[in-house]
């Protein structure tokens, strides 16, 4: 049988290719939705290194294929959302809402970032991403709920916001912050000082957020009435908290023994929020962490959630959660003990 000819290798087909015009409202300046000398836009075609963006006076046009096309549409209907709802635009603000968009979460990017907990001392405390409103609104509907997930996703931060907001409304009489004194890397009877100086730099985390939301001239007026307690766990035992607004941190370094002791100190019109980081455990050697078990135990109990946060709700600086990843990513090559047998890792560094 005769060879036949080589065939010619098929032309590459570009993609298509299609235009689109979006006309902004003439009510809207440009400067508040492309940002100063256009670092919002730049940022968008940061994301969009394909699609080509032309602005001229209130319109910009897009040119790209029909997939980016659509979503820089989307993300431009998100953004004016977000700027007729009075809130200013960000760099930061406008990647995590492309990010929101390409997960094809259900929640609209816009109803995440005008999402409004605590206003006072010229900011606001809001969500930044579709986890993090997951687990406020979790807080809102459920009596018990635990937010667990890595370094700089909020848990700690955003369940304080709630609380003061809760106070502020007189939903509670008093707000009680508290985590486990467990040593890292340095021994409590060598640091100077009281028993209450050496307790103090665990509790400084708490202290540092508290000011962020309430007036600093007042703290020390409402922790000497007892309406803020920040406290060490062990300072629970025994008691039954009513009427309060109950936050554990750090809950990785409670024994199982301790998560039950303090979750049963829950009294009537109290809201309890556990939250902790499984992979950052200091816990003595063969001691189970309360938060790796817990979820087993009252999976199905009414009333109490458990919200998980991931990298893609770090709020920090962008490289945090790349390093979070990257220890993620080591230890489960070197099979690291934190996250299997409850006690800690020699690798990672403990964290604020």
């Amino acid at each position: 049988m005769a060879d036949q000819p080589a065939q010619p290798a098929p032309a590459a087909v570009n993609p298509p290719v299609v235009q689109h015009k979006i006309v902004i409202p003439s009510g809207v300046p440009m400067v508040s939705l492309l940002g100063t000398q256009d670092e919002l836009l730049r940022a968008v075609e940061r994301s969009f290194p394909r699609a080509d963006l032309h602005v001229r006076g209130n319109e910009l046009t897009i040119t790209a294929e029909p997939a980016d096309t659509a979503l820089v549409e989307r993300l431009f209907d998100e953004l004016l959302a977000v700027v007729t709802a009075g809130q200013s635009l960000s760099a930061d603000a406008v990647e995590r809402s492309i990010g929101m968009l390409r997960q094809q979460t259900t929640e609209r990017p816009a109803d995440v970032l005008t999402m409004n907990i605590l206003s006072g001392r010229g900011k606001s405390i809001r969500p930044k991403t579709v986890g993090q409103k997951r687990y406020v609104e979790a807080i809102d509907t459920n009596t018990v709920v635990f937010g667990i997930g890595p370094a700089g996703t909020g848990k700690t931060y955003l369940a304080m916001a709630k609380a003061v907001q809760a106070l502020q409304a007189k939903q509670v009489n008093r707000i009680i912050l508290t985590r486990p004194a467990v040593e890292a890397g340095e021994r409590l009877g060598f640091l100077p000082g009281s028993l209450t100086d050496k307790i103090d730099p665990f509790l400084r985390p708490l202290y540092d957020a508290l000011h962020d939301m309430v007036d600093p001239e007042s703290i020390p007026r409402l922790m000497a009435s007892g309406t803020i307690e920040v406290a060490p766990l062990a300072y629970m035992r025994g008691r039954t908290l009513n009427d309060s607004f109950i936050i554990l941190d750090e809950a990785q370094n409670t024994s199982a023994e301790q998560m039950k002791m303090f979750l049963t100190r829950l009294g009537f019109g109290s809201k309890m929020v556990v939250t902790g980081d499984v992979t950052q455990v200091d816990l003595p050697t063969g001691t189970t962490s309360g938060l790796r078990v817990v979820q087993g135990i009252l999976d199905g109990v009414e009333d109490v959630h458990f919200s998980t946060l991931t990298t893609t709700d770090v709020v920090r600086h962008r490289l945090v959660s790349e390093i979070v990843e990257a220890y993620g990513r080591w230890d489960a090559q070197h099979g690291a003990g934190s996250a299997s047998s409850g006690h800690a890792a020699p690798a990672p560094a403990r964290r604020r």
